[in-house]
């Protein structure tokens, strides 16, 4: 399915906004600007590279469009230069990073059905695509991924939205309203999670085993 405008500028957005968090992630690691860059771009990019190459949508679109590379790095540099701004704007970057969150599910769930993956592996598709970015940029910061410590605020969300687009997208349900629920409800859960300082359960007693 061709993207439309209105999906590829949305899609391109989220993209700027989690290069952002991979640009100043590095920065507070204290990389050069070679390491913000990269950073920057495999957050940005990195959940839908994944996807593409598990669904087979070769030439991944990240190289195949030149926007895709553009973007997040802009972002990094943007980064380098002007962090110290940028990390003012912490809340409200948080805020964006919700809201695409809530689009890439949504694109890559909605890709994975085109296709013909099931709705469960589309849905699981979508959270690759919206958390992807965000594993790779942790573990190349050198610290455990945000979804494996803050559950709450992204794999389940981003997972129920996801799924929410596959299986109803399967039963032909109206797409508007499938989309507008699936992001509603993967973007507004993260954002209460944050607000509400929600966490998820931890083993209860020594950690020694």
């Amino acid at each position: 399915m061709e993207q439309t405008l209105t999906l590829l500028v949305l899609d391109l957005v989220g993209c700027f906004v989690f290069a952002l968090s991979g640009g100043l992630m590095a920065v507070r690691k204290e990389l050069d600007i070679f390491g913000v860059v990269v950073l920057a771009c495999v957050t940005g990019l990195g959940g839908g590279i994944l996807r593409d190459m598990a669904i087979g949508a070769t030439p991944v679109a990240a190289l195949s469009d030149w926007r895709y590379l553009v973007v997040p790095m802009t972002a990094g540099l943007l980064t380098f230069y002007f962090h110290p701004a940028l990390g003012r704007l912490g809340p409200m970057i948080n805020v964006f990073d919700a809201l695409g969150l809530g689009l890439f599910v949504i694109a890559g769930a909605v890709k994975a059905l085109d296709f013909g993956l099931s709705p469960l592996a589309a849905a699981v598709m979508g959270l690759a695509t919206g958390v992807g970015g965000g594993v790779i940029r942790d573990v190349l910061a050198g610290q455990v991924p945000i979804i494996l410590r803050r559950s709450v605020f992204y794999a389940i969300p981003a997972f129920a939205g996801a799924a929410i687009v596959a299986f109803g997208l399967f039963l032909t349900l109206p797409q508007p309203l499938v989309m507008a629920t699936a992001f509603v409800v993967c973007a507004g859960w993260r954002l209460l999670a944050m607000w509400r300082h929600w966490e998820a359960p931890l083993p209860r007693g020594s950690a020694s085993v």
